[in-house]
């Protein structure tokens, strides 16, 4: 990227000030993940349809895309340090709108802005990286990414259980009760000088972002990977609610909350690929987890007659998705390593807009063709991933 850089050395990071931006990027995440075992009640409460509420997850993840897009350039601009306390204030009273929505259109436009914020988890993530001494970076980067991960997670477990304990609308008061604690810690703990930053203006900043999709092959295919990986994802999660708090079910937020704790498959997943990919077998990693997916697809098509078929489908689709996301990243990453931050944003705008695709796709075909026309949906919009995997797996790794 054009535009010079100053550089300067970072010290050891502690590891408790890695703990805790681990804490407010899986803090921040989370809020990308409340809704889904919660859009029943929010129907309910808002008088929103059944055949549209998926749109609420849709505005979240157009939200986050393109506050991908827009703010998390903004690190390589400012001081990374105001930009945290900035961006997770702001998040707060987002969260704290959504608590308080008076109508659909109020929440929708509240939970667009909570995506749009929740982008500090990746903010955090290059914050980290840069904040530490390169002797220390991997595995500060990875404690922050656990975080990640086990805010994801949780997310849906602890939504459905606090939607049963006081309503919906808790949730993300609590979340923004959350977000003020963990800022106010993490401002004080943040070393105030934290690498280099761009001597560039946001405009060009931003522009580069887009000239990397032009000049980086692996990006592109690993781009389209990630939507269709993620839309799958979303046709999955986003209905799911419907069947199972529907007869003969019936089972209570908390309940269908707990099918969050599947993703410890994807942290299995995860691992794996990137053992993987570390080795050199990043693609033979992405045909794995995309040949899980599909095969998960007929036994999450059982769930009528049986919730054990969702279980274990659950479980063997989430351990593919993540796989086939670290080989993404890892492909992606390894083609700039001087533009990580820009090529992580282009990376997960695709991610963003897959997930919100497969959220309203997966409404209309439920309110239509039921779970059956969901898992068709589901496992065509997988096979396309993976046939677009095989014709383009013998491409050059990093152009």
């Amino acid at each position: 990227m054009d535009g010079r850089q100053v550089a300067i050395a970072a010290p050891v990071l502690p590891r408790g000030t890695a703990l805790l931006i681990a804490a407010a990027a899986g803090n921040a995440v989370a809020a990308l993940y409340f809704a889904p075992p919660l859009l029943a009640d929010m129907a309910g409460d808002l008088g929103m349809s059944r055949a549209t509420i998926g749109i609420v997850t849709t505005v979240t993840q157009v939200g986050y895309g393109l506050g991908l897009l827009l703010l998390v350039p903004l690190g390589d601009l400012l001081d990374r340090r105001r930009l945290v306390r900035a961006q997770a204030l702001l998040s707060a009273l987002a969260l704290v709108a959504v608590a308080f929505a008076p109508t659909g259109p109020a929440l929708l436009a509240a939970l667009a802005v909570v995506g749009a914020l929740a982008v500090l988890a990746q903010v955090l993530i290059a914050y980290a990286a840069s904040a530490a001494n390169p002797a220390q970076r991997g595995r500060i980067v990875g404690i922050v990414t656990s975080g990640i991960v086990l805010g994801i997670l949780l997310a849906r477990t602890v939504a459905g259980a606090m939607a049963d304990l006081a309503g919906w609308r808790s949730v993300y008061l609590t979340s923004a009760a959350a977000t003020l604690v963990i800022t106010t810690l993490l401002v004080r703990a943040l070393p105030r000088h934290t690498g280099g930053r761009q001597r560039v203006s946001y405009a060009r900043l931003i522009g580069s972002v887009f000239r990397l999709f032009v000049e980086v092959r692996v990006l592109r295919i690993r781009a389209v990977l990630a939507l269709l990986g993620f839309t799958a994802f979303t046709v999955l999660l986003t209905p799911m609610v419907l069947p199972l708090s529907a007869p003969p079910f019936s089972l209570s937020t908390t309940e269908i909350g707990l099918f969050g704790l599947s993703g410890i498959a994807g942290v299995l997943g995860a691992a794996r690929a990137g053992r993987l990919a570390d080795r050199g077998h990043a693609q033979r990693a992405t045909g794995i987890g995309l040949a899980l997916m599909l095969a998960s697809w007929p036994v999450i098509g059982l769930l009528p007659w049986s919730l054990w078929g969702l279980i274990i489908g659950v479980l063997v689709f989430d351990f593919g998705l993540q796989a086939v996301h670290v080989a993404n990243q890892s492909l992606t990453l390894r083609a700039r390593p001087a533009a990580q931050s820009r090529l992580t944003a282009a990376y997960m705008v695709f991610y963003s807009i897959g997930s919100a695709t497969g959220a309203i796709t997966s409404t209309v075909v439920y309110a239509s063709a039921g779970w059956t026309g969901v898992c068709v949906l589901g496992a065509a919009v997988t096979c396309t991933a993976l046939l677009f995997w095989a014709l383009t797996r013998h491409e050059g790794a990093t152009r």
